[in-house]
């Protein structure tokens, strides 16, 4: 039998440091600064891999709303779990099998904006949603105002009704526990107040409500409505 090559995603990994950088952006943002410290590589060399896995997809790069002059890198979990699937058919098609289903555990979750208007209460609504009984979730923000119509109407188009939601200042909710506090804006992340005892994690969406064009900021809320589905799917499955 020939050499055969494994696929290009499985050579990827096959590095200390990618696999190490990947496990970390599987659960929050990071920026270059806080790769290289996590790890304890110098900041060239985590750019340098970085730049590979953007380059096969598995990580995309935007530009912090809180400072343009930061980048957040992304992990992309629908594409590696794509590229799983299809290496491990590679090897023996009987290795494309389901994920084990999970018992979940009581998880207490809060997600942060500035507004509490888009982002954070379709997180909100989808964590409700996927999470049943199970889960209790709360959403708050800097600077509250209202939930945004347009946040309503992309959710109740994937049949999730959060009309029933409202916007709160975060004090409203300082001192209480959680499990996990994300935050889905640069700029709360900068200012986000210490929540006792949960992990803190940061999954950063552009805001929709900045787009001035009506029909390209409503496909913006239903992109970011889908974008938070598949997170919250994700964060579920392992938690």
């Amino acid at each position: 039998m020939p050499l055969e090559q494994p696929p290009e995603f499985i050579r990827l990994l096959a590095n200390d440091l990618r696999w190490t950088m990947l496990r970390t952006l599987a659960r929050s943002d990071q920026r270059v600064q806080e790769l290289a410290a996590q790890t304890g590589e110098p900041m060239n060399l985590v750019s340098y891999h970085l730049r590979q896995m953007r380059q096969d997809g598995l990580v995309v790069s935007r530009r912090s709303e809180a400072d343009g002059r930061d980048v957040y890198y992304t992990l992309d979990l629908d594409q590696v779990g794509e590229e799983f699937a299809r290496a491990g058919r590679a090897l023996h098609a009987s290795l494309a099998v389901p994920a084990p289903v999970r018992t979940p555990a009581p998880l207490r979750v809060l997600f942060l904006c500035t507004h509490n208007s888009a982002r954070s209460q379709m997180a909100e609504g989808w964590m409700r949603y996927l999470g049943g009984a199970h889960v209790t979730v709360a959403s708050a923000g800097s600077h509250p105002t209202r939930v945004d119509p347009q946040a309503i109407q992309a959710m109740a188009a994937m049949g999730v009704d959060i009309s029933g939601q409202h916007s709160k200042h975060w004090s409203e909710v300082e001192g209480a526990a959680f499990d996990a506090v994300i935050t889905v804006c640069d700029k709360a992340r900068e200012v986000c107040p210490v929540f006792p005892g949960g992990e803190s994690l940061h999954w950063g969406f552009p805001d929709p409500l900045m787009i001035e064009d009506p029909q390209a900021r409503s496909q913006a809320f239903d992109e970011t409505a889908r974008r938070l589905r598949s997170r919250i799917q994700h964060f579920l499955s392992t938690t």
